[in-house]
């Protein structure tokens, strides 16, 4: 299964609780943190939630 690079480029700050919550989930707790993941459905179903937020390059 192929990983995906996920990095956090905007803040967290004055979104909806929600989003707040699925960036927490994916790993990522600071700005320019990175994280990688295993790219299964629930990963790129969280991805696409906050895709706004983040910036995503295959490993």
């Amino acid at each position: 299964m192929k990983k995906l690079k996920i990095t956090q480029v905007k803040s967290i700050i004055d979104r909806p609780k929600r989003q707040k919550d699925t960036i927490i989930a994916l790993g990522l707790r600071k700005m320019n943190q990175t994280v990688v993941k295993e790219a299964t459905p629930q990963v790129q179903g969280m991805i696409n939630k906050v895709s706004h937020l983040l910036k995503i390059e295959e490993a």
